[in-house]
């Protein structure tokens, strides 16, 4: 929400139309998301005029100031609501930059390659306000994305895993 989705979308307009269809998760009670994503894919329409996308949503897995204890709870619940999606779907790629429903997401794709139903690539895309530490979502995505991008060079040091590229954001 907000923010992150601030940074998806300025993500997300630097890719080619051969990145279509494009699938948004959102959490079921992120409303402002899909008003600012609207708005981007109908610019988007006018330079790519093939250009599909769908919303779908899942249970948000973990509210700003939940209790880790409850939030291992509902992230769990998220999962087991991700996993028929992302069968569903069977995304080639996930570009994920942060809020929480990414991870349930990623983690039912995970499931998919160990099943050997579909192996996805899993971008995450540290936010440009994590300076120093990562994001909780960091911290689990960055053993498990193929590709782990921070946006400062203090980063880079503390996580070598990791790749900078500088600011994308």
């Amino acid at each position: 929400t907000g923010g992150h989705t601030t940074e998806i979308l300025r993500l997300l307009s630097c890719l080619s139309e051969s990145y279509s269809p494009r699938h948004y998760i959102l959490a079921d009670s992120d409303n402002m998301s899909e008003v600012k994503i609207r708005s981007f894919e109908q610019k988007r329409s006018e330079t790519f005029s093939n250009s599909q996308f769908t919303f779908h949503r899942i249970p948000r897995s973990r509210e700003v100031r939940q209790s880790w204890t409850s939030s291992v709870v509902t992230t769990v619940y998220s999962i087991f609501y991700s996993f028929p999606l992302t069968y569903k779907l069977k995304p080639d790629l996930i570009l994920c930059n942060g809020p929480g429903t990414c991870v349930p997401v990623c983690i039912s794709a995970l499931l998919l390659g160990l099943l050997g139903i579909k192996r996805t690539i899993i971008v995450y895309v540290e936010s440009i306000c994590r300076v120093e530490t990562l994001s909780l979502s960091g911290k689990i995505l960055y053993y498990f994305s193929d590709y782990f991008i921070v946006q400062w060079p203090d980063l880079k040091e503390k996580y070598p895993k990791s790749v900078y590229l500088g600011r994308i954001v």
